[in-house]
């Protein structure tokens, strides 16, 4: 059990929120998520609703208190029982670690390969698939880990390529989509058969950071962080289908569940956009309160997004909330330094 797990806070600030009377109030639901803090070797639980936004809750993550071992990923279980947070540096490897939700009791870790980062569920294995970034030394092969979730034990490591990154499942939990940013790619995961079944060139030189997938249909979205770009892709005929010029530096992506909306975070570029897809337009971009605009998430009704900022230096975190019908900023919160990795939990009436 991670030494550190009794060391959990808890807090009760309301946020400073934005403009206009949903803003102001909340909306009468309230929309939970959890975030992780790399600096702080912590992950938050965050509740926007009645009132605002709140920062409900701070749990210590990781096995050893006096290093900065960097949670990184963030998954909830389909039953929304566990959750689940990669752990980026380890002597020598990397881990994820499994919690229960609510009472954020930790359950059980398993040790994965370099630098784990993003992370998704199987809906037709049960399985668990972490992207192992590999951040460290020459630029080589690194993998993909799948675990048991029962046991949290890892049961294969298939190799990727250089520098994977940005996991997601398609809808049906199949396939499990994965981008590597130093061959410049988009990689196809069978999840039955643990083998790497298609690869897709992005154009040379393009350094892919994440994939988001439909719900409703059998598109791929990736980002294309250092030239400005989002592709489409048809997964059935495995094609760049449009390519839409965007802002600075899209770095995560989040589909709105009826496949209408594609929301971006502009590393670079302190904004976040959204994408209306039939038109293939921007329909709307805002500045966030900090720099660095990471993770995103968007509720399963569709009504908000919610978006991790890193900060900079000893700046906090933020989690901001945003309405998927205005683009407006409608909640904002610090948490711990250099937010990254974002989950929906729950939504209670």
């Amino acid at each position: 059990m991670p030494q550190c797990l009794g060391r959990l806070f808890l807090f009760v600030t309301i946020s400073l929120v934005g403009s206009g009377a949903a803003g102001a109030l909340g909306p009468a639901s309230s929309y939970y998520v959890y975030v992780a803090s790399e600096s702080d070797d912590e992950v938050a639980v965050v509740r926007y609703g009645p009132g605002g936004t709140e920062l409900i809750k701070r749990i210590a993550v990781g096995r050893y208190p006096t290093e900065v071992e960097g949670p990184h990923g963030l998954k909830i279980g389909p039953n929304g029982k566990y959750w689940y947070v990669s752990i980026a540096h380890g002597f020598p490897y990397g881990s994820v670690h499994k919690y229960e939700t609510g009472t954020d009791e930790w359950v059980g870790e398993a040790v994965l390969g370099l630098f784990p980062a993003t992370l998704d569920l199987s809906s037709r294995t049960g399985l668990l698939y972490v992207v192992n970034f590999n951040l460290h030394g020459p630029l080589e092969p690194s993998t993909i880990s799948v675990v048991e979730v029962e046991t949290m034990t890892e049961v294969a490591q298939v190799v990727s390529g250089i520098r994977p990154h940005g996991g997601r499942f398609g809808h049906d939990g199949r396939y499990f989509y994965s981008v590597n940013m130093m061959d410049f790619e988009l990689v196809e995961l069978d999840a039955l058969s643990f083998d790497v079944t298609r690869r897709l060139a992005l154009g040379e030189g393009v350094m892919p950071t994440w994939v988001g997938t439909s719900t409703v249909s059998g598109k791929a979205y990736v980002a294309g962080s250092n030239v400005d770009k989002v592709f489409e892709i048809d997964l059935d005929t495995w094609t760049i289908e449009r390519t839409f010029e965007v802002g600075s530096g899209p770095y995560n992506l989040a589909l709105s569940p009826d496949g209408t909306k594609l929301v971006i975070t502009y590393k670079s570029g302190q904004a976040v956009g959204f994408l209306d897809l039939e038109s293939g337009r921007e329909i709307e971009r805002t500045r966030t309160s900090r720099p660095i605009p990471h993770g995103v998430v968007v509720t399963p009704d569709g009504e908000y997004a919610f978006v991790s900022l890193e900060g900079i230096g000893d700046d906090p975190g933020t989690v901001e909330v945003y309405s998927m019908a205005t683009g407006d900023r409608v909640g904002v919160v610090d948490v711990g330094r250099q937010a990254g990795g974002i989950a929906f939990w729950k939504k209670l009436e």
